[in-house]
């Protein structure tokens, strides 16, 4: 099997070359291959940096990537509820189907750019989802009617719609290679994505804060800004093609995908983690401002939030590897996301203010990142044994595309239920019920912890 080309560690990313090299065979594909059990032996469990320095230049790339995506989302996200409500003047179920308009046409339509990237390769759909992106925050930051947000939301929806799936299609595929080649287990490489993801986090709503200073619309000239930059770096370091990766014809995937019944079931259960998800950027402000007048604080848990990831991602997913497989890890984080909502629900009739009301919504965060960091990695490396040969990217954007689906969904009935004068815990417990319920669609098989 030829492997991409590899650089010393020390050195920069560079283009891979084009035309110089050849291509890997078919039985490359991650979707076909089975990866190799790791030694009896107890090989030695690399730290962050030594698996770092052990990647090669393109998913060294890829990484650094999704931490400069996050950096410019998490930038304007967090604040676009308040601004919703506040400036537009939106109503509460409104703001929460918006909220979920958004994550629709970006998840909901990951199945195209997906399919995209199995067609065109990786460096154009990046690219032109880079220039919407763009666009879309520009427009956000001018717009003023309802209408006009709208629009402005589903552009910046369908560009990570564009490059996101692109990104981490090739991410995990490239993780196979790594595995198979010796270098550990794939969801090190995942793991490590989320981090970098995760650490985009911590700082983009640190930037946010601080342009929120003057107003919203220099948030979100802000987020363009660093899209600009991202664009820019790309251009110049995304490879034209990448070996391995064989491009297919759009049409004539679709039908093997939904008749694959065990990807279906893991759609539907990553579906209820991403509803639960939304949540921070739903429920979570209407907390924080219940609980202090302002939502100064949420910055701040949305910090802890990628802290967290940053720190302890790497020990968690070394720690469910020895211990579980992919379908009990995605289980477990299931339960851990249903408690954090089982926090605030039990918290809230007591109508706890200031410092000790923030207690819940941190706890709720904790569980929730704890969760996530066992659910997202495990679903990631769960794909390519489930996708068809040459269809990596399409089965990739599918997931997020059922996902987003119910996240639309979900959003808006969360929305309604702020709006009926339901006991204010009624939402968070009904929130709590729904990751324990998608434990049941979880497929019944996986491989072994052992040969991950």
């Amino acid at each position: 099997m030829t492997e991409p080309q590899r650089q010393p560690s020390g050195t920069a990313p560079n283009r891979v070359a084009d035309a110089g090299e050849a291509p890997v065979p078919e039985s490359a594909d991650p979707s076909r291959r089975r990866p190799a059990a790791p030694s009896r032996g107890g090989p030695e469990k690399p730290s962050r940096l030594r698996t770092w320095a052990r990647l090669n230049p393109l998913l060294r790339l890829l990484i650094l990537t999704q931490l400069a995506f996050n950096v410019g989302f998490f930038a304007v996200l967090p604040f676009l509820a308040e601004h919703l409500g506040t400036a537009i003047g939106m109503a509460g179920w409104m703001v929460g189907f918006v909220l979920g308009l958004r994550t629709f046409s970006q998840q909901g339509l990951f199945v195209v750019g997906g399919a995209l990237a199995d067609r065109y390769g990786v460096r154009p759909v990046v690219l032109v989802g880079c220039v919407l992106r763009i666009a879309g925050f520009v427009w956000l930051g001018y717009a003023e009617a309802a209408r006009s947000v709208i629009g402005a939301v589903l552009l910046i929806g369908f560009a990570a719609a564009l490059f996101s799936p692109a990104v981490e299609s090739e991410v995990a595929r490239q993780a196979v290679v790594w595995e198979e080649s010796g270098g550990g287990s794939r969801t090190r490489v995942l793991a490590l994505f989320t981090v970098a993801g995760q650490a985009g986090a911590f700082v983009g709503p640190l930037i946010g804060a601080l342009l929120l200073a003057v107003d919203y619309r220099v948030v979100c000239l802000g987020g363009a800004g660093v899209f600009v930059l991202v664009l820019a770096g790309h251009a110049r370091l995304l490879p034209q093609h990448i070996p391995g990766r064989e491009r297919v014809e759009v049409r004539g995937g679709l039908g093997g995908l939904l008749r694959n019944r065990r990807f279906l079931a893991l759609c539907g259960a990553y579906g209820a983690y991403l509803l639960a998800y939304n949540q921070l950027y739903l429920l979570l402000p209407d907390e924080v401002e219940r609980a202090t007048g302002s939502q100064a604080a949420l910055a701040w848990l949305f910090g802890l939030s990628s802290l967290l990831v940053v720190t302890a991602q790497l020990p968690v997913t070394r720690w469910a590897g020895d211990r579980l497989d992919l379908r009990r890890s995605m289980a477990a984080g299931l339960l851990l996301i249903a408690a954090g909502f089982g926090v605030v629900a039990l918290a809230r009739p007591a109508g706890w203010t200031g410092t000790a009301g923030l207690l819940p919504a941190a706890g709720f965060v904790v569980l929730l990142t704890l969760g996530q960091m066992l659910v997202a990695p495990a679903a990631r490396a769960w794909v390519p044994d489930l996708a068809v040969e040459g269809r990596l990217g399409l089965y990739t954007g599918a997931m997020s595309s059922v996902s987003g689906l119910i996240v639309l969904l979900g959003s808006a009935g969360t929305g309604s239920l702020m709006d009926t004068g339901l006991p204010p815990a009624v939402p968070w417990a009904v929130l709590a019920a729904v990751p324990i319920a998608s434990i049941l669609l979880l497929p019944r098989r996986s491989r072994a912890a052992g040969q991950r």
